[in-house]
């Protein structure tokens, strides 16, 4: 049986001493940018090396996560045919939930987005990232061990691979097919995983759009609280 590390602390390695004005400098400066980031459904055919890709995978994975067992795998898929083939499977799945399986008010609501069942960006984009999470993990002796926190530490690692990919100068489109159990055999995944994203990633077309209501955003006021 093993077990994991005593707790040893270290001084903190990194550290940025900025005053006060650098502070808010930098803190507008990443709103701004961020503010530019798009979800995109129109992909050129431009390739993106895979280094960029294992930089912005490897950024994800220093996200915070419940007692650090990093509950996540990330698939990055570049080959024509396991594209179409998640395209296929994809688009099956979304055949019932645009037949009706949503529910008139789930669809009503995506209407302004313009969504429909054919989902092109799968086999358009360069890479699909497919975000899975890890429900229990594997000691090297196979003993299970239990994961902490899953849903909320594997989104803020994906909100790290978003903002990265962003920060290297590509788009990216989350796409959610419900179910998503076909991933687990199409992507090599064990069952102790689930599949919660595919992430389209790469440069926009030169035609590409953006669905006006998408650039409505909350206002501050509505989404915070100073107590």
């Amino acid at each position: 049986m093993t077990h994991p590390p005593k707790y040893t602390p270290i001084p903190l390695p990194d550290r940025f001493d900025y005053t006060d004005e650098e502070t808010r400098f930098h803190a507008l400066s990443f709103m701004n940018f961020m503010r530019k980031r798009h979800t995109v459904r129109d992909f050129s055919d431009r390739d993106v090396d895979q280094g960029v890709i294992e930089d912005c995978i490897a950024a994800a994975g220093t996200a915070p996560s419940g007692a650090n067992h990093q509950p996540w795998h990330f698939v990055a898929i570049r080959n024509p045919d396991r594209k179409a083939r998640i395209r296929a499977a994809a688009e099956s799945e979304e055949d019932t939930f645009y037949d009706g399986g949503a529910g008139a008010e789930w669809l009503a609501a995506l209407e302004p987005i313009g969504t429909d069942k054919h989902k092109p960006h799968l086999t358009d984009a360069p890479w699909l990232i497919v975000v899975f999470a890890e429900r229990y993990g594997l000691r090297e002796d196979g003993e299970k061990f239990k994961n902490y926190y899953v849903p909320e530490s594997v989104g803020i690692a994906t909100g790290f691979l978003l903002a990265a990919l962003h920060h290297a100068g590509l788009v990216s489109l989350t796409h959610t097919p419900n179910p998503m159990k076909f991933l687990n055999d199409m992507c090599g995944r064990p069952s102790s995983e689930k599949a919660t994203m595919i992430i389209a990633a790469g440069h926009p077309s030169d035609t590409a759009t953006v669905p006006e209501v998408a650039k409505h955003k909350k206002p501050l006021s509505q989404i915070m609280t100073v107590l």
